[in-house]
């Protein structure tokens, strides 16, 4: 029994089958005008010699052709680019620089157009005479049939009209392919001819005359710039000689010459002057201070101490005879007193010694001050020779800077030549051959192949016996189908359809029929087909009962099994005053719904699956005394969504119509499944008013098979 809850009235139907398909044809009657694939395969095998027989000749007439064809041969030969000078041959001014050649990718490329250039093909023709051999020139074999047809349509060029030459190379680019390998800097060079030896020579010989290429270039360049260098070594020596002797007629013209430490002589005389001048200013300075300091202790009537007195002879001499007399008078003085004669007479021999000490100290002073004037005149004299002297080196200042000017200009050029000469050396010492390698060298060398690599006879028979094959299978198929259309035999079954009639105003459940009896021909497996055939609709479903203990959850169960077949499913247990999924679960004690909606458990804590189908379950959890404010949780509406948009259908056990809010239900369940049970039908109107009032868009009202539909059922009816 459906309710349209939209209508808010009570409609009565029934569910209506057509007739029983005929599935005995072997074909799937899901609806008229299939094709029949037994029919198409009978056919084809009633006519398999249309297919076999073309299928068989167009083998034969491939292997004979494919063993006419003239089979030709491919060699290779691989260059490897890399720079191969070593610090012997470097140029001297790069050997203290390290050169790292990476060589990019355009490097490579280059060298590949050069391998396939003219100049290097027409060598390589010339040295293996290409040109006499009929396989490169079709002159000497005579045109072909197709070529000339060709040739004539303007479809292809007449052989006839173009020069051997012309020929010879078409032919040659024909069978060459050069290219490089991927990632590496390595050039593969390939040929192919129909004599196998041929192939290899043309491989091996592109390959050593692109190295001959290479050497030639760098030797031309050597040559070139040897040439150049000498031209104008040449011209460098005759301006390094005038503008030397410049400079030597300018100095013997301004006296500018050089002395020792590459100084002029004007220049040596005013250092040594000045170094003279300095000296005898010292001198004066050390007389004066001497003669002063004698005079000094002279004055103060003390010992004479200064060294310049006592390395006098004399002072020495009057110092011995002093200690002499000094140590008499002691000697006297021990049994003499002092008034005695000998006693006076040494005191006024030590005092006579004292007095010539002094004489002589004033002597040696005066041998000071004598000397000071002296070097004073030296100092007056050597300070107006300097004079003199600054005043000539300032006249020739402009001659100096003319001349630095003239000897900058001749070193310039001197270090011009010297370098040049360097060049040319390392020009001459390498140009040779073996002083000018190649940035390159061959890694392979192309050999003879017993092998040829066209025609690859298995591939071309197979493809040309397997693509008649399928075209005429195709054939056959295209004609049964125009003159005997294979279709499916049988009436198709035509699907659950669920009658929606309009009501009779004020008609009640009561008075159509008794409940049980009315919707015993609507199963859990209509309600299922229904859901999958609403779409997106019928998405979200809730389970209820139109009273207790009438078998919501046995109910929920079934359709979540049923679902479960052909989607992924969802079934949560809303039923918090009776909950009874947890009993199906593989995992009976993890957390549910309430428990994410308290926070004590996350998505992936409460998620658990079906002991008997691949539907997953989210229990009750831990209910308590909370379970309305649970229910009216904005948590509960959140996680409800997400779980919907994770899954193909979400089905929720609501348990009994009167222990939730049926408006808050219907937000998150459009499409309800009444459970009616054993309940009276006063009940069961009541519960459709309610729900049909509070905002759901379907209401199913399954009949009570949903037990037998459940087999092996361990939950008690809700």
């Amino acid at each position: 029994m459906l309710l349209d809850g939209r209508s808010g009235a009570s409609v009565v139907g029934s569910v209506m089958r057509a007739g029983e398909t005929d599935r005995n044809d072997g074909v799937d009657a899901a609806g008229g005008g299939e094709l029949d694939f037994g029919s198409l395969g009978r056919s084809l095998w009633r006519k398999k010699w249309w297919v076999l027989a073309p299928s068989l000749a167009v083998a034969l007439v491939a292997a004979v052709g494919v063993n006419l064809l003239t089979p030709k041969y491919k060699s290779e030969a691989r260059i490897l680019i890399e720079g191969r000078e070593n610090v012997f041959l470097r140029p001297e001014a790069d050997k203290n620089a390290e050169r790292e050649r990476n060589v990019d990718p355009e490097a490579v490329t280059s060298q590949v157009q050069l391998a396939l250039s003219r100049d290097l093909a027409r060598q390589v023709i010339r040295e293996l005479k290409l040109g006499e051999k009929p396989e490169f020139d079709p002159a000497l074999r005579g045109p072909s049939l197709v070529r000339t047809i060709l040739g004539f349509v303007g479809l292809a060029r007449d052989p006839l009209g173009m020069t051997p030459e012309e020929r010879v190379l078409d032919a040659y680019y024909e069978r060459i392919a050069v290219f490089p390998v991927d990632k590496s800097r390595v050039i593969a060079i390939e040929f192919q001819s129909q004599d196998p030896e041929l192939a290899a020579q043309v491989a091996n010989a592109i390959a050593d005359t692109y190295l001959q290429l290479q050497q030639a270039v760098r030797q031309e360049q050597t040559r070139l710039a040897g040439r150049w260098l000498a031209g104008e070594i040449e011209g460098l020596r005759k301006r390094v000689a005038e503008a030397e002797a410049k400079v030597e007629d300018f100095r013997g013209k301004t006296n500018l010459f050089i002395g020792t430490n590459n100084t002029t002589l004007s220049n040596q005389t005013l250092g040594e002057a000045n170094r003279d001048l300095a000296t005898a200013r010292a001198q004066k300075a050390e007389l004066e201070a001497k003669a002063r300091f004698i005079r000094e202790l002279l004055k103060r009537g003390g010992p004479i101490e200064a060294s310049d007195v006592l390395n006098s002879e004399v002072v020495r001499r009057l110092s011995e005879q002093r200690v002499t007399l000094q140590a008499q008078l002691a000697e006297q003085s021990s049994t003499l007193l002092g008034s005695h004669p000998r006693i006076k007479e040494l005191k006024a021999q030590v005092g006579d010694l004292d007095r010539q000490l002094r004489v002589e100290a004033e002597r040696v002073a005066r041998a000071f001050e004598n000397d000071a004037k002296i070097a004073s005149a030296r100092v007056e004299s050597l300070s107006s020779s300097l004079d003199q002297l600054k005043r000539q080196a300032s006249s020739n200042s402009g001659q100096d800077v003319e001349l630095r000017a003239l000897e900058r200009e001749a070193k310039a050029q001197r270090d011009l030549l010297e370098a040049y000469l360097a060049k040319y050396r390392e020009a001459t010492a390498r140009d040779s051959i073996g002083a000018a390698p190649s940035d390159a060298r061959i890694i392979s060398r192309a050999a003879a192949s017993n092998t040829p690599y066209f025609p690859k006879k298995l591939p071309i028979v197979l493809i040309a016996t397997l693509a008649t094959m399928f075209t005429m299978a195709g054939f056959v198929a295209t004609g049964e189908l125009l003159h005997g259309p294979l279709a499916t035999r049988g009436a198709a079954a035509v699907e659950p359809s669920f009658a929606r009639p309009d009501p009779e105003p004020g008609e009640a459940v009561s008075e159509a029929a008794p409940a049980n009896d009315e919707s015993a021909g609507l199963t859990i497996a209509d309600v299922a087909a229904g859901l999958r055939e609403a779409g997106e609709g019928g998405r979200r479903v809730a389970v209820m009962g139109a009273a207790r203990h009438v078998g919501t959850s046995v109910t929920a169960i079934a359709l979540a099994r049923l679902l479960a077949r052909e989607g992924r499913v969802i079934l949560v247990d809303l039923a918090l005053s009776g909950p009874n999924l947890a009993a199906i679960a593989i995992d009976p004690s993890a957390p549910g719904i309430a428990d994410l909606v308290r926070g004590a458990a996350s998505f992936g804590e409460i998620m658990t699956r079906d002991r008997r189908s691949r539907a997953h379950l989210v229990p009750a959890g831990r209910v308590g005394a909370d379970s309305a404010a649970i229910l009216m949780s904005e948590r509960l509406a959140i996680a409800l969504d997400a779980l919907a948009r994770s899954y193909d259908h979400l089905v929720i056990d609501a348990g009994a119509v009167g222990d939730f809010d049926a408006v808050r239900m219907a937000r998150f369940a459009p499409e309800a499944v009444l459970v009616a049970g054993p309940a009276a039908p006063e009940l069961v109107k009541e519960a459709c008013d309610q729900l049909s009032e509070s905002g759901f868009t379907d209401i199913w009202l399954p009949g009570n098979a949903a037990a037998s539909e459940l087999p092996e059922t361990t939950v008690a009816a809700a």
